[in-house]
């Protein structure tokens, strides 16, 4: 998930790298401001998007490994003919060489990375890094005397300070998408897996302690429970839900939990067209009302996907969950993430 931000955390001392950030992108590009590739002497970790325009930023990092211009620039890429690329897009790529200020606060981004954060780091001027949580408060890097305002829309961008130079100010949000699973079958370790690496966490919880593998993803967290509907109320407001356990009974009681429960995001349950009828008559018989059991996604996965083989399903219910947690994030971003001090200005990409 944070593929770059682990290999910054545990890179030897001795080994020099240059962290690349798309800054700006206007138009169509091929990946999204925020997105990020560490670059070493003979290594390089995660992707600002392939190509030619990957392919230029790696030697541009190896020339500043090298000792080639200052150790922090932004470059500007037109993708098109020149660059071999047809995004039509430009793409703005911040390069930052890691030493100093700027190890110090991968390091601490990396023990906070499930906190919302401000990284701040100053592209003209004198070297300089700075790390803030959610309120403005400095984490890690420089005491400065004034650092720019980090008020504004949740996007990594580029912004001037009152002096002019220019900074990075790039937005590392925690992530938002929970997925509560019920039932460590088959099927639930393949969406275990399938989910290892995409921008969520996982409540993965079931009865049967030995049916959960030795290892599990970072973003995974195992509950061997007795009680499993107590895991309905304990999971975050706004989460999803999906249940797929051994057995239809507890299937229902959870079922019955998850929809009686107010603030739940997407929910699915495994079954069959026939599956849902029979809920549904027992739910209604319970008491819950009809929009809350029409909202439940029963049967689970993209139409048109008829395969049933794990693997099929898992990689139909991720797009499935994908969807809803894009949804979701397209509205938890018109609030403002964060407000620190004063509104700076928009910074022009060039000098």
């Amino acid at each position: 998930m944070n593929d770059w931000l682990s290999a910054a955390a545990n890179l030897p001392q001795a080994e020099p790298a240059v962290l690349v950030t798309v800054a700006l992108v206007e138009g169509s590009g091929p990946r999204e401001p925020g997105a990020k590739m560490l670059v070493t002497p003979a290594r390089q970790f995660d992707t600002i998007g392939g190509g030619h325009l990957e392919m230029r930023a790696v030697e541009i990092s190896r020339a500043m490994l090298d000792g080639e211009g200052p150790s922090r620039r932004v470059e500007r890429f037109a993708l098109g003919p020149s660059l071999g690329q047809c995004c039509g897009g430009v793409v703005h790529l911040a390069f930052e060489r890691v030493d100093g200020d700027l190890s110090a606060v991968l390091a601490a981004l990396h023990r906070h990375r499930n906190r919302d954060c401000w990284r701040l780091s100053a592209i003209d001027g004198a070297s300089a890094s700075l790390l803030l949580d959610a309120v403005g408060e400095r984490i890690a890097g420089s005491e400065m005397g004034r650092e720019p305002a980090c008020v504004g829309e949740p996007a990594t961008r580029l912004i001037r300070d009152s002096a002019g130079n220019r900074w990075l100010v790039d937005v590392r949000r925690a992530p938002r998408a929970h997925l509560t699973l019920f039932g460590a079958g088959h099927v639930g370790a393949a969406i275990v897996r399938a989910l290892a690496d995409l921008p969520c966490r996982v409540t993965w919880v079931d009865e049967r302690a030995d049916q959960f593998p030795l290892e599990v993803p970072a973003n995974v967290r195992v509950e061997a429970s007795d009680a499993p509907e107590a895991l309905v109320d304990a999971a975050p407001s706004g989460g999803s839900f999906l249940v797929m356990t051994h057995q239809h009974a507890l299937d229902l009681r959870l079922t019955e939990a998850i929809l009686a429960r107010g603030g739940s995001g997407w929910f699915g349950l495994i079954g069959s067209q026939t599956k849902r009828s029979q809920f549904e008559h027992r739910l209604l018989a319970r008491g819950i009302a009809p929009d809350r059991i029409a909202a439940m996604v029963c049967p689970i996965g993209l139409p048109g996907i008829a395969g049933k083989a794990p693997a099929v399903i898992a990689a139909s219910v991720c797009a499935q969950l994908l969807m809803a947690w894009e949804a979701a994030e397209r509205d938890d971003n018109h609030a403002r993430l964060v407000s620190c001090r004063a509104a700076p200005q928009q910074a022009s990409p060039q000098r």
